[in-house]
């Protein structure tokens, strides 16, 4: 059975997201002591008790989503040996937890990639004045088109079928939303974000980053690989080096990707919320989705098997 896994990007996150995995299972417990530890604070404690809104900054709730997908993935791992995943993808931030469980990049390694990617996102956000708006109900087409030639908005996610968010600065996904609804816009609805992810303001953060991703010690890996920017398989290690980077302004094309992967029986979205489900029910893929959320949720893998 041809198995993908899924991680979910920020916005998932939750106070308590992980906390029972960490007091059922020494391999998840283990992992955020590891991270805690790697980080030098007490990240486990803002992941397993809040506030909320000290979560929710970008700078804790990157790193926090995705070592809460790591420890769910090892409680996977030492529980069900057998199961092994034929592709791996993820969506935003989701795709450093897929770069770790393909086998391409090491624990330490992608904690250290998600750190620096959330810190100096989190300082372009403070820098620009951004917003994100999810756009419902028409065809990325027609926002393609009502957007052309604006240069203070983009497409940051092309989620599903009739489901677009755009990014930009707070007066041009403001000003974005009349042409949108006059074309058939159901909603455009602000998101509550901390700034303009996937769009030109993000592209100190970029700039800062490439080198972090250009020294990591990247390996080949049997595992597919599903990158946002292409929407599709990626093999060549410098192609990943290149997606990677290029991700942290360009649009993420979480639908093109999931339709790329035929012959998928079985997707396995780990890690916090059910968020991919939800959108793999929008984009009409018919092969089940266990979304791996809570401890009682590994009944539902052996069920499956």
């Amino acid at each position: 059975m041809n198995k993908a896994y899924l991680f979910p990007g920020q916005g998932a996150q939750y106070p308590g997201m992980g906390k029972d995995f960490a007091a059922s299972f020494a391999t998840a417990r283990e992992v955020f002591e590891e991270a805690d530890e790697l980080m030098n604070e007490h990240l486990s404690q803002i992941v397993f008790e809040g506030p909320e809104d000290v979560l929710t900054q970008t700078k804790y709730s990157q790193v926090g989503i995705f070592v809460t997908s790591v420890a769910i993935l090892r409680t996977i791992e030492t529980q069900f040996p057998e199961v092994r995943p034929s592709v791996c993808s993820g969506l935003s931030l989701g795709e450093y937890t897929a770069l770790y469980a393909s086998g391409r990049l090491g624990f330490q390694d992608t904690l250290k990639l998600v750190r620096e990617r959330s810190r100096l996102m989190n300082q372009a956000c403070e820098r620009t004045s951004g917003a994100m708006a999810a756009v419902l109900g028409l065809d990325a087409k027609d926002v393609e088109e009502a957007l052309r030639g604006w240069s203070d908005v983009w497409i940051a996610n092309y989620n599903c079928p009739g489901q677009i968010v755009i990014s930009g600065t707070k007066d041009g996904v403001q000003k974005a939303a009349l042409p949108l609804k006059a074309i058939g816009a159901k909603r455009v609805l602000p998101l509550t974000v901390h700034g303009a992810f996937h769009s030109g303001l993000m592209q100190s953060a970029q700039d800062g980053f490439a080198p972090f991703i250009a020294a990591a010690p990247i390996r080949e890996s049997k595992v597919g690989f599903v990158m946002n920017v292409p929407g599709d398989f990626v093999h060549c290690t410098e192609e990943i080096r290149r997606n990677l980077t290029d991700q942290v302004t360009h649009s993420v094309r979480w639908e093109q990707g999931i339709r790329s992967m035929a012959g998928i029986a079985l997707f396995l979205e780990i890690g916090c919320g059910r968020t991919l489900a939800g959108l793999n029910k929008k984009i009409g893929i018919a092969a089940p989705i266990l979304s791996i959320d809570k401890v009682e949720d590994l009944e539902r893998i052996g069920e499956m098997l």
